[in-house]
């Protein structure tokens, strides 16, 4: 069962049978203070560089959130999404990932977004189910369905499946088909929650075995808190692949991610004749050697990497 995902010139599909899907999640302004300011005054310059470098670095879709901190978010997000889509596609082809809590904010985004993006999300409240169904369904996109409800996040995987469960069977009555319904069964993360992983695991095996959807997951949720967080979600990933996970939100900058991904595409047979595999890391080998073959758009992006790390690791973005 795929969900496709569209821009006019690209097509992504997510299924099980299908290479697994990385979905860029540097464009979102949550923890990033620089970036939030930058967005706030007008400044699209970093969301310029973070579109190109994900994409240079292997995003199949770009996240896109423009959740700013704001007295009147129903006014602020919609024009923000607005300007961000539309500068983002006008430098990248990768289809989009509509990301917000504000309603309207998703349909500016829905509206300037061209091609079959992604909207996410909707939950297993009431008041989100007959706000934001609704405008999946008129616009025929898939959406991001999270396992939680009015009482919040269960620690039992079997309350948190009969959250999605409800979530698709609601979707169904307004025309919405399970293909475009990928369930986000929450990653929680391990340092807090001893079985986060296998709980993780346990949902998207149900998913797959019981609704036939795609999953997927915020992967670096799972390392908060902890030391080494790479290492962390870069065993994390393919093991949530191997539980049938088709799809991520994570950072594509972190090659230690980046190459589980590859490997794991491999061994699950998803990868013909190991080519991804091979290509990235004929990639990885040039990078290494500091070719200076792959021309003047592959070295800023890499550049673009560097600074982005160099960001993160000084608290600074």
């Amino acid at each position: 069962m795929n969900t496709v995902v569209k821009s006019p010139t690209q097509t992504v599909l997510i299924g099980p049978e299908q290479p697994f899907v990385i979905i860029g999640e540097r464009i979102n302004p949550t923890g990033r203070k620089r970036l939030e300011a930058e967005m706030l005054a007008g400044d699209l310059s970093r969301v310029e560089r973070d579109a190109l470098a994900q994409v240079a670095a292997g995003a199949h879709i770009l996240d896109i959130n423009s959740g700013v901190t704001s007295i009147e978010p129903h006014k602020t997000e919609p024009e923000l999404m607005t300007r961000c889509i539309e500068l983002v596609q006008t430098i990248t082809d990768a289809p989009l990932c509509i990301d917000s809590s504000v309603v309207p904010a998703l349909i500016a985004g829905i509206q300037a977004a061209k091609g079959r993006p992604i909207v996410n999300s909707v939950t297993g409240e009431e008041e989100r189910l007959e706000s934001v169904l609704p405008v999946v369904a008129e616009y025929d996109v898939p959406v991001i369905a999270i396992s939680n409800d009015e009482s919040g996040i269960s620690y039992d995987p079997k309350v948190r499946f009969a959250v999605a469960k409800k979530i698709v069977k609601r979707a169904e009555s307004y025309g919405i088909k399970p293909q475009d319904v990928i369930i986000d069964p929450l990653a929680m993360p391990i340092g807090a929650v001893r079985t986060a992983g296998i709980d993780l695991f346990t949902i998207v095996r149900m998913v797959r075995e019981e609704l036939g959807c795609n999953t997927v997951c915020g992967a670096s949720n799972i390392s908060f808190g902890l030391p080494n967080r790479a290492a962390i979600n870069s065993a994390f990933v393919p093991m949530a692949m191997a539980a049938g996970m088709t799809c991520a939100i994570t950072n594509p900058l972190e090659k230690e991610i980046r190459h589980a991904v590859y490997a794991a595409d491999v061994l699950m047979g998803n990868d013909q004749d190991c080519m991804r595999y091979l290509a990235a890391m004929r990639e990885a080998e040039a990078d290494a050697s500091g070719s200076t073959s792959a021309g003047d758009d592959r070295r800023a992006a890499r550049a673009a990497r560097r600074a982005s790390r160099r960001e993160r690791l000084s608290g600074n973005e």
